[in-house]
């Protein structure tokens, strides 16, 4: 019995000197001590339902009071983290549904994957995970399935996923500038922005790639993870940072980025994205983009190209910059020989919430060889270059398509002219007959039945936007039947009703053609055959 006394009373003590050695410590230390991962386990198991952490009973005082702050303070006021954090989160009013349809707009998986040059100033890892390869989904959206515990890594978006077992994890990339209002200062985008899909409780944290030259300045800089959570935006704790990347233990899933606050000058690695327009004229002209190397920004450029009123096509030229490029710099573009440019220099921001990014325009009347460089005005120095040869813009690829084509349709003109004149003409009126009747055949119960099962959380995007149906068509559907995919039916069914005869295959095929999944298109395609 004395000896269980002794051993209470030696805890007791021990439990003390603890806690008034916390209590002697920095606001910041006892946040850090907060963030570990114990503790930021603890706050994943309460919010695994999608609730945001700050809502959660293990609350500290001092956070509950801060939560009391509201955005409109003033920059000696927002020095405290965590209560910009809370004020960030109470300070915006919007509808989360309306901002949760970024994720349907497809990126370019094309433009992503640039590599990052050595940097003389970020600290090298020898930390290795394991890559590995997703498969792209409709719309620009990745799968990875990993098959046990473990940490992976992206090799497209180079997203880190760390999970507790076998799972699924769907995920694309995001605009930042959908969320431009809700992203305040002192704080700024720090790498791309992601929706991820999966279950919270398999997904153990993320770790997101960034843009950022960490270089001598880390102690100075703070990240959050931007984070869009049922209750609103909010601005949540990291784990830990790298010089690549920055990791946060999940909570809830939804659009999720990086962003940093830091009082020194944000040096970013960059990439040089060269367009040249595809048209008649003789002469040459290009786009030139000069970004962060943040798969968010060079998604928007690859999307601001495709709705352009002209055609580009994308100069495959080395793209990432040999120096860092930094906010409030300028620089120039040079050529050589000499080429219109507009404008001749440029200062240097970050644009990943700008709608409109902005790019140089280089214009020579003759399609010749040139060299192109990106100085910086200050040093000099040289930060990114490329030598433009005539095989970089001529699309032979496209001819030999023309040509193959053109081969293969003359091989099946040979083949019919030896068929005998009435055998030729029977089968062609065949083909002609069974084609026709199909593309005029009214689409049965069935076969919609069949398609709304393979519809998507996009229906009623592609009710609106593609088959012409209005929000109060939509509303009345929902609020007539509790089962999705009979919504999704119903859908199609008040489609039918109003095209008639004109509700074909062929008709919703042409309708869906440029933004419905691979599923929906496949059993269309089966449909017409």
């Amino acid at each position: 019995m004395s000896c269980s006394r002794a051993s209470q009373e030696s805890e007791r003590q021990s439990q003390e000197e603890v806690s008034s050695g916390y209590d002697t410590l920095s606001s910041q230390d006892r946040d850090s001590i907060l963030e570990s991962p114990d503790s930021s386990q603890d706050t994943s198991a309460g919010t695994q339902s999608g609730e945001d952490p700050s809502d959660s009973g293990s609350e500290t005082e001092s956070e509950s009071e801060e939560s009391q702050l509201e955005i409109g303070k003033s920059s000696e006021e927002q020095t405290e983290s965590s209560a910009e954090e809370s004020s960030f989160s109470q300070g915006c009013s919007f509808a989360v549904e309306d901002l949760m349809k970024e994720a349907f707009q497809a990126p370019f998986p094309s433009e992503f994957g640039c590599p990052r040059a050595p940097c003389e100033h970020c600290v090298t890892e020898n930390k290795q995970n394991e890559q590995v390869m997703p498969r792209l989904l409709s719309r620009g959206q990745f799968l990875l399935k990993v098959d046990c515990e473990g940490t992976y890594q992206c090799a497209r978006t180079g997203l880190i996923f760390e999970v507790n077992k076998k799972t699924d994890i769907k995920y694309s990339v995001l605009s930042w500038s959908k969320y431009a209002d809700l992203v305040v200062k002192p704080w700024i985008v720090g790498g791309p922005l992601f929706d991820v899909k999966c279950d919270p409780a398999i997904l153990v944290s993320i770790q997101f790639p960034h843009s950022l030259c960490l270089g001598h300045h880390e102690s100075l800089m703070t990240f959050k993870v931007f984070h869009i959570t049922k209750s609103g935006p909010a601005l949540e704790s990291t784990v830990d940072h790298s010089n690549t990347h920055v990791k946060w233990h999940v909570s809830s899933l939804s659009p999720v980025g990086p962003v940093i606050q830091t009082q020194e000058t944000v040096q970013h690695h960059g990439a040089v994205i060269l367009y040249k327009v595809i048209d008649s004229h003789p002469s040459l002209s290009f786009r030139v983009y000069v970004a962060t190397n943040n798969d968010s920004f060079i998604r928007d450029i690859a999307k601001a190209v495709k709705h352009s009123s002209k055609k580009f096509m994308k100069i495959d030229k080395p793209p990432v910059c040999l120096k860092l490029l930094e906010n409030g710099k300028r620089y120039r573009l040079v050529s050589e020989p000499e080429a219109e440019i507009t404008p001749e220099e440029i200062e240097f921001v970050d644009g990943s919430l700008l709608k409109l990014k902005s790019y140089i325009e280089v214009f020579l009347e003759q399609p010749l060889e040139f060299k192109l460089s990106l100085v910086e005005l200050d040093s000099e120095e040289i930060v990114w270059k490329a030598k433009l040869r005539e095989c970089d813009w001529v699309q032979h690829d496209q001819n030999q398509n023309i040509q193959k084509n053109s081969t293969n349709l003359n091989r099946r003109r040979k083949i019919s002219d030896s068929l005998p004149e009435e055998e030729n003409y029977m089968k062609r009126m065949k083909q002609i007959d069974t084609s026709d009747s199909i593309k005029k055949e009214v689409l049965s119960d069935q076969q919609l039945m069949t398609l709304a099962r393979k519809f998507g959380k996009e229906w009623i995007e592609l009710g609106i936007a593609n088959l012409g149906l209005e929000i109060a068509d939509i509303d009345a559907i929902q609020e007539n039947c509790e089962d999705i995919t009979v919504c999704k039916f119903r859908m199609l069914k008040k489609w039918q009703e109003r095209e008639r005869k004109n509700a074909t295959a062929q008709n919703l095929y042409n309708c869906l053609e440029n933004d419905a999944s691979v599923e929906v298109h496949g059993i269309l395609k089966g449909f017409l055959e």
